[in-house]
């Protein structure tokens, strides 16, 4: 194919007006590469579905099926014709590892190595311009949900930074529960060229209070590390803002972490509820620091660091209370055991898919019933770039 049909595609997507943009990529994708079928399908929030947007064709169940397959490994999967079917070309949709959904391709006849390769091209330019699309329409985040959202829930998942983030030094990821209707819990991360900020927050309460509440306290911990402010100031002045504003009625559990990319020093503030666990190898050990106050509970509260060291190859694991202190039907605490347990089992998976099965894990714990507090899940994997092998 000539090299210029690459480029007026990528040129058409690039000229796209937001909410169309779904539709302009299955319409010159299918005439630029003589395609039977194209789908663009998006991830729902609880990561189980795959939604067509620019087509009829309901949602579907990702596990077991090809398109599932593309979007857990973030690799291309090419399946052969079944039953005088299509030849099926299915490729992630993902920017910096925050996974989006997939990319379906369908043709008649096989595609050679060079269409498959100049499909992957599209599909890089067809991710970034769907992420930057997301913030002038509704029209993906109405795909997304499989559910109504409740108003709290509206609002975490526009605080969030992604689901995960990719790079040569970490691998990183999380997920929020009850997906649809969560409410105080929240984690943000931001990447520097040297260092890594990672915070964990469940603000006090339910509902949209909690919501505010959590809001309130990323939004100044945000302000405050976007002015240059260390660990200890960001956790100050986020305390300050957050009693100024509710006078120590109500107050953040909050878990701050600084990594330097160079060494993998982790500076810590532990202001809360949020535990966080390491697996090196196939030993998994909580990570104790010293319990300072939630923030914004008394005006003047001193906070100090401490820190640990991580080492290439080791893997981090942060819950908040409504995953380690969540109680089943039958009274067991999840994180007796169970949590440990399901820690060893996702050691092998990468950490967007840990996370999707360590919240499956939950939501299989209570049974049906529903969770009884909100919960998130971090998952960092370490390769820093000074720390041992």
């Amino acid at each position: 194919m000539p090299e210029d049909q690459l480029s007026n595609t990528e040129r058409a997507l690039w000229a796209a007006p937001p909410h169309a943009l779904a539709g302009t990529a299955v319409t010159v994708i299918t005439k630029t590469y003589g395609a039977a079928s194209v789908d663009v399908m998006l991830a729902d929030y609880r990561l189980d579905y795959l939604a067509p947007v620019a087509s009829e064709r309901p949602a579907f169940r990702m596990d077991g099926t090809p398109a599932g397959r593309a979007f857990a490994s973030q690799e291309p999967v090419l399946r052969p014709p079944a039953d005088g079917g299509t030849w099926d070309l299915h490729l992630p949709l993902s920017v910096h590892g925050d996974r989006l959904g997939v990319l379906t391709v369908s043709r008649h006849d096989e595609p050679g190595r060079e269409t498959r390769q100049e499909l992957v091209a599209l599909a890089a330019v067809l991710s970034r311009a769907l992420k930057i699309a997301d913030a002038g329409t509704d029209v993906y985040r109405r795909a997304r949900r499989r559910n109504r959202l409740t108003l709290a829930a509206e609002i975490q998942w526009d605080l969030l930074p992604g689901r995960s983030q990719v790079s040569e030094d970490y691998h990183l990821a999380g997920q929020l529960e009850p997906a649809y209707s969560i409410w105080g819990d929240n984690f943000d991360w931001a990447a520097g060229a040297d260092h890594l900020i990672v915070t964990v927050t469940n603000g006090m309460g339910r509902g949209v209070e909690a919501a505010l509440l959590t809001q309130l306290t990323v939004g100044a911990l945000r302000n405050a590390r976007r002015s240059g402010a260390d660990l200890v100031d960001q956790a100050t002045l986020a305390n300050e803002t957050v009693y100024t504003q509710h006078h120590g009625q109500r107050h953040v559990s909050t878990l701050l972490l600084r990594f330097d990319l160079e060494t993998g020093a982790v500076a810590a503030i532990d202001a809360g509820s949020p535990k966080m666990f390491r697996m090196r190898g196939s030993i998994v050990e909580p990570i104790a620091l010293e319990a300072q106050l939630p923030l914004g509970m008394f005006e003047d509260t001193g906070y100090s660091e401490q820190e640990f060291a991580i080492e290439r190859g080791d893997r981090l694991v942060i819950f908040s209370d409504g995953f380690h202190a969540a109680v089943g039907p039958h009274g067991e605490p999840y994180g007796s055991s169970a949590l440990a347990a399901a820690l060893r089992q996702t050691r092998l998976q990468n950490p967007s898919e840990a996370v999707r099965t360590l919240t499956r894990g939950l939501l299989d714990y209570y049974e049906g019933d529903e969770i009884a507090d909100d919960a998130v899940v971090l998952c960092l994997d370490w390769n820093g770039r000074g720390s041992p092998l």
